[in-house]
């Protein structure tokens, strides 16, 4: 069956958009208790690409494949997971990548925001993903709990989005936005 991508944000209602953000199965990482590790060779940079042993994985659908493999342990190492083996993988800032956010309202008029990743997953900001501000006052990063530990990092269109967003929302000097019940501060650490 041939891979259709998901329509661009915009164009999704929230009913949609929730359906499709809780319509993909993921495989049960945290059942699975393989006894052969290693060392994948594999790295994704900072920009999202993935690389194996130094060549750059160019099929998208392999990169979705691994995607639904990643687990980030209490240590901060990335590891993909199979009910055989588990095996590192270097991540150089965060495993997935933000591409795109909208903002819409429920049936309450509560805010629902949800963001879309490199690997085509779509993501509530809520209480099952969190956002974390991180970097620093001058160059902040922001960062959404995706599954299993692992996290993604807002490229910058997307952060700009998610600043404009919070700034029609909130006051300036107290940023902040809120979705499914839950607050988060656009504030980096001092």
């Amino acid at each position: 069956m041939p891979y259709e991508p998901p329509p661009a944000l915009a164009s999704l209602s929230l009913a949609e958009l929730t359906a499709l953000a809780d319509g993909r199965d993921q495989p049960p990482l945290e059942k699975w208790a393989p006894q052969r590790t290693g060392d994948s060779e594999m790295r994704i940079a900072a920009d999202g690409a993935w690389f194996h042993q130094g060549g750059r994985i160019t099929r998208p659908a392999m990169v979705r494949a691994f995607a639904r493999l990643i687990m980030r342990d209490a240590a901060g190492q990335h590891w993909l997971v199979t009910p055989a083996e588990r095996l590192t993988i270097a991540v150089d800032d965060a495993a997935f990548i933000a591409i795109d956010m909208e903002a819409r309202t429920d049936e309450r008029g509560a805010p629902v925001l949800a963001f879309q990743l490199n690997t085509d997953d779509l993501l509530l900001l809520g209480p099952d993903h969190r956002l974390r501000v991180g970097g620093s006052a001058d160059q902040p990063a922001f960062y959404l709990a995706v599954r299993h530990g692992a996290e993604a990092r807002l490229n910058r269109s997307t952060y700009g989005q998610l600043i404009d967003h919070a700034l029609a929302v909130s006051a300036p000097d107290a940023l902040a936005v809120e979705s499914l019940g839950q607050r988060f501060a656009l504030v980096p650490p001092a």
